[in-house]
């Protein structure tokens, strides 16, 4: 008797799409057994990325993120449960990085001219001014009304270290409730984040590029089921006198960091790993060994701007 042929398994399709939001192009990439349904789940996953955008923009008026900046150093502002919870986590993550991470830099990246520019040098009086209106103990945010508060005049929140890791788990999120098991979603090459594998590979690759070269890769890896967020020196940045001053602001000093070339964050969720990124980014090494969550990757690419030589790159121990 022979035996009833097997029935093969379906050959999983690939389906590609991105949009930009953010400021970032969002690419999506994901496998499944049916394109049509695979692509609607994807275009829904690229349609939160654009909600997103209007929730957290600042560069939008009437987006709710701009509407805190313009009436909470007035009156409390009620908000939305999500937006509470997102400016609850930033809250935490300053408390954790020692201030390091502080999502209230609005200020002194406006001084530094990285709000809508490449930069610029301020007055130090301008420093000063900005330092006075930044610090995120004047966050107030009251749970039991969901309003929130600054206590300081010219205080100003700024998503720009949290929105993409933020958007690339909520499109995750959407992505498997879709049913979907492979997908890498890319934020711009700054935050990505990993469903599964691709088939027949033990993880999806993704590179570090040397942050003194675009054109060249220092490091590869894959990952599975986790994110990589990436901050550097070379994203947005302007020199003077042979020195580099980078967005990444030190809002103890508010001057740019100095001392990195870039760091890459790998962590469970997206938000995670692009806020440690800033923290480690600013404190460096020996900080981040005492002080980065347990279970937390970080690939630290060292050194100074106005010194000749490549960057010492490698991974904290």
């Amino acid at each position: 008797m022979v035996a009833p042929a097997l029935v093969a398994a379906a050959v999983p399709v690939r389906y590609e799409s991105s949009v930009d939001a953010m400021g970032s192009t969002f690419s999506v990439a994901a496998y499944g057994p049916d394109r049509e349904s695979l692509a609607a789940t994807v275009e829904l996953a690229l349609e939160e990325a654009r909600r997103l955008d209007h929730l957290l923009s600042n560069y939008r008026p009437e987006s709710e993120w701009s509407q805190v900046n313009r009436f909470a150093g007035q009156r409390e502002f009620t908000v939305s449960q999500e937006l509470f919870d997102l400016l609850a986590a930033c809250y935490a993550y300053s408390q954790k990085s020692q201030g390091t991470f502080d999502i209230t830099v609005g200020p002194l990246m406006k001084i530094w001219g990285f709000y809508k520019g490449s930069g610029r040098m301020p007055h130090r009086a301008e420093i000063r001014t900005a330092l006075a209106r930044i610090g995120y103990q004047n966050l107030l945010l009251n749970p039991t009304t969901r309003t929130v508060r600054f206590a300081k005049n010219g205080l100003e929140i700024d998503p720009g270290g949290i929105g993409k890791g933020y958007a690339v788990d909520r499109m995750a999120e959407i992505l498997r409730r879709g049913g979907v098991k492979s997908a890498l979603i890319n934020a711009g090459g700054s935050s990505m984040l990993a469903i599964g594998t691709p088939p027949g590979e033990s993880g999806w690759e993704v590179k570090i590029r040397d942050p003194r070269d675009s054109r060249k890769t220092i490091h590869d890896l894959r990952l599975k089921d986790e994110s990589m967020a990436t901050s550097g020196s070379y994203e947005k940045f302007f020199t003077v006198r042979r020195k580099t001053y980078s967005h990444i602001m030190d809002p103890r000093t508010g001057y740019p960091a100095q001392g990195m070339f870039s760091v890459s964050v790998i962590a469970p969720r997206g938000i995670d790993s692009e806020a440690w990124t800033k923290p480690v980014y600013i404190n460096g090494r020996s900080w981040a060994a005492q002080n980065i969550p347990k279970g937390f990757r970080a690939y630290l690419c060292e050194g100074r701007s106005e010194s000749p030589g490549e960057a010492k790159c490698a991974w904290l121990q």
